[in-house]
């Protein structure tokens, strides 16, 4: 099975991939220019490393949390992925992304902390999963 992670920000797009269950790699984040660039970008990722599955991290439980999956699935949409779509809670994400790369690289906001944040997502999901068997 191939996964890709999506951190969906307004100003960048994180993404991580995995093939194997054991083993998540950030990709380059996509720099949201509008809406239908960003989309092109993702669905040109999704195409390039052949995804069977989208793992897309939302603030379970929140206030926000409807609002933010309309903008989801409308991103999602515009995307056209035939494929299964999965919400795992991204909570606490970004600080554990941003966590990981102190004193490691000055803090740029060009994307990497994002794709860092859609690693952790999927980590997280692929851990589900083996707890479930």
């Amino acid at each position: 099975m191939k996964y890709i992670a999506i951190d969906l920000g307004l100003k960048r797009i994180g993404l991580a991939y995995s093939a194997h269950k054991d083993l998540v790699t950030p990709l380059p984040a996509v720099i949201r220019k509008n809406r239908n660039q960003a989309s092109c970008e993702v669905k040109k990722a999704i195409t390039e490393w052949e995804i069977e599955t989208v793992v897309i991290g939302i603030p379970l439980g929140g206030s926000s949390e409807n609002e933010m999956r309309r903008r989801i699935e409308h991103f999602m949409n515009l995307v056209d992925f035939k494929g299964e779509v999965i919400f795992q809670d991204e909570a606490g994400s970004s600080l554990e992304a941003e966590n990981l790369m102190k004193g490691e690289i000055k803090y740029i906001r060009d994307g990497r902390i994002d794709s860092i944040s859609a690693m952790i997502i999927l980590q997280r999901y692929l851990y589900k999963l083996k707890q479930k068997k």
